[in-house]
């Protein structure tokens, strides 16, 4: 079973309302995301699908996170299957390839989502709520509260509301789960206007 267009989440109708909501032109997003105005023009239209680092630095354009654009994309469901072959948003290439998969789509309570691939230490994130990092294959470092930990297969780190905190994988083939309570700002409720 293959992935099919009902199964990539259309974030650009998203991303044009929080911008609209914002009071903000297309033009002076583009400039503080650094990507271009066509190119923010084509995803908003859904002609284009941004790479995981595009679609980081619209949602901090937008004082927004990645993780609130993608479930802004879809309307809530009371049970929803996500398949393993499901869309993930891609960055890199080849052997520098990193894929985030959400695995709870919509504007939910919770949201989860699957890292593989090389994301190197990237930013650091803060969150309003707790979060878990998961470690489902290979391993992982994780740097927070002044302490790096290095996480094997099967293993977890909690992780407190505000504390900043970011991770890497270890080896190829890491398969990184990280699971919180979603930090539900203006995205969905400008959608519903």
């Amino acid at each position: 079973m293959g992935t099919t267009d009902a199964d990539t989440p259309q974030i650009g109708p998203g991303i044009r309302r929080l911008r609209r909501a914002l009071d903000l032109t297309l033009a002076e997003v583009a400039a503080r995301a650094g990507v271009s105005a066509p190119f923010l023009s084509q995803v908003e239209n859904g002609r284009s699908r941004p790479s995981m680092g595009s679609l980081q630095r619209i949602a901090d354009a937008l004082d927004t996170t990645a993780v609130q654009l993608l479930a802004a994309a879809q309307a809530p469901r009371p049970v929803d299957v996500v398949r393993g072959d499901s869309a993930a948003v891609s960055e890199g290439e080849g052997a520098r390839e990193a894929r985030m998969r959400p695995l709870v789509r919509g504007h939910q309570r919770l949201h989860a989502l699957e890292f593989t691939g090389d994301h190197g230490w990237g930013r650091e994130f803060r969150h309003r709520n707790d979060e878990v990092l998961y470690v489902a294959d290979g391993s992982a470092e994780v740097e927070a509260a002044g302490s790096v930990y290095r996480l094997e297969r099967g293993d977890t780190l909690y992780c407190a509301a505000e504390l900043p905190h970011r991770w890497r994988p270890l080896e190829e083939g890491t398969r990184v789960l990280v699971v919180g309570i979603a930090d539900h700002v203006q995205v969905a409720e400008e959608g519903q206007r």
